[in-house]
């Protein structure tokens, strides 16, 4: 059962935590104690979104930030951007695209409706936001999308911490590549382990469908040292890999960027997956989220 925060009578939610059954699981709105209109949103306790009502534009996840970081390289500083966003959350990088980027029009393809509404009713979104939610299967809404439509895709999809097998192949990323116009980026929130078997694999498999890559995560990470998120981008131009790397370097949790002969050294020969032999990304180890 919902246990609702309180209105205060300016309209305010209490600092009481709200929990309700979605369909992922378990959703939890947990009060940031940093922020006085900031909130953790977590399905069956592991960490998914960040919102802060206040300052849409911060950002507190480092694997956010760092997709924050190639939003704001994808066009000129304050240009509308036509975004779609696959995995809706707590709609976190819906939000910030439309404050930093007024006019922007984005699309969102959340597939648990009651998570949806959730969110919709305890973290309201700007009404001048041009931020449309379509429920249903990230691969299937893809699909009725027009051509060329995007100038930027990012997906963030997890079901039960894990990353759907038919959203991690060559056919899904054809999919994306007829959705983006001519120079748009695609953006995926990868999520791995030792020994990065999955996340070599979704390189490659982003090498057979786009000529850039550019890969930002925390070089521990990237050492297989420990499980955790890795940002890749991919385009049919040249990534803004410099500016870029300064961005990840000067990051509050610093990232590393890798691109061109050090990339494909990372990939280290890992084919490409297909429809008929994909399998979901690695479940993570116990006790593995932390907020950053």
């Amino acid at each position: 059962m919902a246990r609702n925060g309180r209105r205060r009578g300016d309209g305010r939610r209490s600092r009481e935590p709200v929990s309700e059954r979605v369909g992922g699981g378990l959703a939890e709105l947990l009060p940031d104690p940093d922020r006085p209109r900031a909130w953790t949103l977590t399905l069956d306790g592991a960490p998914q979104s960040h919102v802060d009502l206040d300052d849409p534009t911060y950002l507190d996840f480092e694997y956010q930030r760092r997709i924050g970081h190639l939003i704001d390289l994808a066009a000129p500083r304050g240009r509308p951007l036509r975004v779609l966003h696959l995995g809706g959350g707590a709609l976190t990088l819906a939000r910030y695209t439309a404050a930093t980027r007024p006019r922007s029009t984005q699309q969102v393809v959340e597939s648990d409706t009651a998570l949806t509404a959730l969110v919709r009713r305890e973290l309201p979104l700007e009404g001048s936001w041009r931020i449309r939610v379509r429920a249903g299967d990230a691969r299937a809404v893809s699909a009725r999308i027009p051509e060329d439509w995007a100038e930027v895709v990012v997906a963030d999809v997890f079901a039960g911490a894990r990353t759907p097998a038919h959203l991690t192949s060559t056919e899904f990323l054809a999919e994306v590549r007829r959705v983006l116009c001519p120079g748009g980026l695609y953006v995926a929130n990868l999520a791995d382990g030792p020994p990065l078997a999955h996340l070599r694999g979704q390189i490659a498999t982003a090498a057979a469908v786009f000529p850039e890559l550019g890969l930002t995560a925390d070089p521990a990470v990237l050492r297989g040292r420990r499980f955790g998120n890795a940002v890749l981008a991919a385009s049919d131009r040249e990534l803004p890999v410099a500016e870029l790397t300064r961005r990840a370097a000067s990051d509050p949790h610093p990232g590393r960027v890798e691109h061109g002969r050090a990339l494909a050294d990372f990939t280290g020969g890992a084919a490409s997956v297909t429809d008929a032999d994909a399998v979901p990304s690695p479940p993570p180890p116990a006790a593995v989220f932390r907020r950053r």
